[in-house]
């Protein structure tokens, strides 16, 4: 066993549960080993954390790259609704899960959370600026923009104020 096949294993555990209460003897049961290897391999419970997490962006980014026809969008609003219509799918509610209980531990301090969420966002506005518009006069602006609309849209949607989230999206340009 090695961190690389060990990760995948984890993975449907914290899709399925979140990561609010992640403890290592689940985690390694869902792996098939003991919590003792799992600390071999990732030397704490933190770090890996942060390996499943890191593992986490990488399957939504291909996730989404998967539900996205090749080539750019035709505008910064209609990537951010294509993106909104995607991650509203039920596939993709396990994600939204762990990606809110990241933020949870973002708002409680949690260093290893903060600097996950902070990798993930880089990853996700790479992202959103290679399937920007050719055209995008300012594609650094423009994948900001569009990534600031999408987690506030999400958020909203995740309170019941999805809404708020489509008239807000309706009221950017096309």
């Amino acid at each position: 066993m090695s961190r690389e096949t060990l990760l995948p294993m984890m993975t449907g555990y914290v899709l399925e549960n979140g990561l609010a209460d992640v403890s290592l003897r689940p985690l390694a049961k869902a792996a098939g080993t003991s919590d003792r290897m799992l600390l071999y391999h990732f030397g704490s419970k933190e770090e890996l954390v942060a390996g499943l997490l890191e593992y986490l962006a990488s399957m939504y980014a291909a996730t989404l790259d998967a539900a996205f026809p090749d080539g750019a969008a035709t505008s910064r609003r209609s990537l951010a609704e294509a993106v909104l219509r995607t991650t509203a799918q039920p596939d993709f509610a396990p994600f939204m899960r762990v990606w809110w209980d990241i933020v949870a531990g973002c708002a409680d301090g949690n260093a290893h959370y903060l600097a996950s969420a902070g990798a993930m966002g880089d990853r996700l506005l790479e992202w959103i600026e290679a399937h920007l518009p050719t055209d995008d006069p300012n594609p650094v602006a423009g994948a900001r923009a569009v990534l600031a609309v999408i987690e506030g849209a999400m958020m909203l949607r995740t309170i019941g104020r999805g809404d708020i989230g489509e008239a807000g999206l309706a009221a950017l340009e096309s």
